[in-house]
């Protein structure tokens, strides 16, 4: 058996947040811009609750697919920021969705959750334990964010968006590479007393592109690829001058590469299926394809990946 992405969706918070808002930090909308690419991002409501967010953004999925929620057996969360110490958010979006009695499981690896997520349902897939997985990255960063740390406030965002993996015979073989060096810890971690993001960013800069570029090589050679032979190449969208670094490294060519950061900022485990949505929006994702996939984020947690796509007419 063979894992393809088949849906996908994406859903964001309706209130839009712009660099205009974070002159109290002696900043301006140019200097975020320059040193990061954004320019807006989406808040959730303080009152507000992740799982709609979810909820909305596999519901999107799962229509894309043509597939109805009790087909499908299994669903991965990856989110730091869930509604409830526990239960996690997939049990509740499971049920809403109309999942009976399914597998389903938060996923905590920061901003390279979504990866991480991914590479399970996919061997979940490969191993025949599941005909298909629906996988989701949703984040509420703004709960964790010191709105008074310039180093942070401004790079953060919400958002939810989710595929469907499925069999797909004919589709190329995924592979993925993950990996972990709890040594980084200090580098990025909110902890349980201040409860609030903190961030080295010069160090998390050098370490994201150094990490991410040799992830994804690793899988490239695995696979006897080159970065040629991706139709499209999405990285957590962390920094645009981070992404665009790792495309640069890896010698892929502005066609090959894709960013949103401009309009949703970073928003952790979330950041690539949102970009995967909006690039299906602008025709970036059509038909069939090959995908490759990045990520690194708190632990310090990192990893790439392949697979394919296939997706039918809008």
């Amino acid at each position: 058996m063979t894992a393809a992405i088949v849906g996908i969706g994406a859903e964001l918070p309706p209130r839009t947040v712009p660099n205009s808002d974070f002159t109290h930090l002696d900043t301006s909308d140019e200097w975020i811009t320059k040193r990061t690419g954004i320019r807006e991002r989406r808040f959730l409501a303080p009152d507000g609750h992740l799982a709609d967010l979810a909820l909305a953004a596999c519901r999107q999925a799962l229509s894309a697919a043509g597939c109805a929620a009790r087909d499908v057996r299994h669903i991965v969360v990856a989110t730091t920021t869930p509604d409830r110490v526990t239960p996690g958010l997939a049990v509740e979006v499971a049920t809403r969705l109309g999942m009976p009695q399914a597998a389903a499981f938060d996923l905590h690896a920061a901003c390279a959750g979504f990866v991480y997520a991914l590479d399970h349902a996919a061997a979940l897939i490969e191993s025949g334990r599941a005909e298909a997985v629906l996988v989701c990255g949703a984040e509420a960063l703004t709960r964790i964010t010191d709105r008074d740390d310039r180093s942070t406030a401004v790079l953060l965002g919400d958002g939810a968006g989710a595929v469907l993996l499925a069999d797909v015979p004919d589709a190329p073989r995924p592979r993925f590479f993950l990996a972990s060096d709890g040594e980084g810890i200090p580098l990025l971690y909110a902890d349980r007393h201040e409860r609030v993001l903190r961030m080295d960013g010069r160090e998390i800069f050098v370490h994201a592109v150094e990490k991410m570029t040799a992830a994804t090589r690793r899988v490239l050679e695995h696979q006897a690829l080159k970065s040629d032979d991706l139709d499209l190449f999405v990285a957590h969208q962390a920094n645009a001058r981070i992404v665009r670094a790792v495309g640069k490294e890896l010698g892929l060519s502005d066609d090959r590469l894709f960013l949103n950061v401009d309009r949703v900022a970073n928003t952790s485990s979330a950041s690539i299926p949102v970009a995967l949505a909006q690039a299906r929006h602008e025709g970036r994702l059509g038909g069939a394809g090959l995908l490759g996939l990045a990520a690194f984020g708190a632990g310090v947690t990192w990893g790439a990946g392949v697979v394919g796509w296939r997706l039918g007419d809008r």
